[in-house]
């Protein structure tokens, strides 16, 4: 799939383009049951998703960015087969996705979900690690 200097790579790829100093991600890869399970206790959604992410604290845009990133392989592989990009691809998105979410960004839900800003924002960052 992807190593962790590229998981690591993609992470500071986008922490740098959001002109991000001082931080500490953990991203951590989990299975469906764990996906779920967070999807439902966190944030009161059924079912499994590719990814999630919890920004811990950035006091006042001071101190250091701290996050949690959960990103669920079995997800991501359907994702990129649905889309036609390799595993190792979409799996390096979900970490600038989930990086940029710890910074507090957002996008809408449904279909205009890939136009949002934030997405554009991950496709440039993206295209720089792969």
């Amino acid at each position: 799939m992807v190593s962790r200097g590229r998981v690591r790579e993609a992470a500071i790829a986008a922490l740098k383009a959001e002109r991000v100093r001082d931080a500490m991600l953990s991203i951590t890869f989990v299975g469906r049951a764990a996906i779920s399970g967070l999807n439902r206790r966190y944030l009161g959604h059924p079912g499994p998703t590719d990814v999630i992410s919890f920004g811990l604290g950035r006091p006042g845009n001071r101190g250091a960015v701290i996050g949690d990133i959960y990103i669920c392989p079995e997800i991501a592989r359907d994702n990129a087969k649905r889309q036609g990009v390799p595993i190792g691809e979409e799996i390096l998105r979900l970490v600038v996705h989930g990086t940029l979410h710890v910074l507090g960004h957002d996008h809408p839900t449904g279909a205009s979900r890939t136009t949002s800003p934030m997405w554009r924002r991950q496709e440039r960052i993206l295209a720089r690690v792969l």
